[in-house]
């Protein structure tokens, strides 16, 4: 929907030039063009903000499940945030009690997996505890994929993209389709019907066909 002389002007002003420079520059400097490709950049970011966030579920409900039963079997505590072996490294160590410090009085293993970030979950899965956590027991967590690197690389990619996403970043001169891709890969590789359950019911693709300018790539 192209905005009139008085909408364009005004909005220009509220959102700030500085905000719209890339979609300007985009739109070959059409500021109404530019305006139209903010706005589908919101809906765009608002449906990869939405399968993301149900992959990071997933993701989180699965390591955490996995966590749980190996220390349970291990050191006879289910808490495995707790880090009765102590695994974890100091960052992600504190990270958790900084989590317990705001769950005081109301904490629960559900609320804890629900307050850590999708950042926490990637770090679990790198190179450091590739000897420890994954080689014992995170591994089970992806049947459909057995290479450390490739589910860290695919997590890193929804992390970051989710991180652009909650600052209002531009997304329309991001590889969304493969930020898709790669997040629906990711869930799949724990659960393919919780791959297809995403995929059927949130559609980034139905948003990306509908880009106003410059045409889809």
């Amino acid at each position: 929907m192209r905005a009139d002389l008085t909408e364009t002007r005004t909005m220009t002003r509220r959102l700030s030039p500085e905000r719209l420079g890339p979609y300007v520059v985009a739109a070959g400097g059409d500021i109404a063009a530019a305006l139209d490709l903010y706005a589908w950049n919101t809906h765009v970011s608002a449906a990869l903000a939405t399968t993301i966030g149900h992959v990071e579920v997933v993701l989180r409900n699965a390591i955490h499940e996995n966590l749980s039963s190996w220390s349970t079997r291990r050191f006879a505590e289910p808490r495995w945030y707790l880090d009765p072996g102590r695994l974890l490294q100091p960052r992600q160590a504190e990270v958790v009690r900084g989590v317990r410090r705001r769950l005081r009085g109301r904490e629960s293993p559900g609320h804890v997996v629900a307050e850590l970030s999708l950042g926490f979950w990637r770090y679990l899965l790198a190179n450091h505890y590739d000897a420890t956590l994954w080689r014992q027991t995170l591994h089970q967590v992806f049947p459909g994929q057995a290479d450390r690197r490739i589910i860290q690389d695919a997590i890193a990619v929804a992390h970051l993209s989710r991180n652009r996403v909650a600052h209002h970043e531009p997304m329309f001169n991001r590889p969304i389709a493969d930020i898709r891709f790669a997040a629906l890969e990711l869930v799949g590789w724990v659960c393919p019907v919780s791959k297809n359950w995403i995929e059927r019911r949130y559609s980034v693709s139905r948003v990306l066909s509908g880009r106003p300018w410059p045409p889809p790539l």
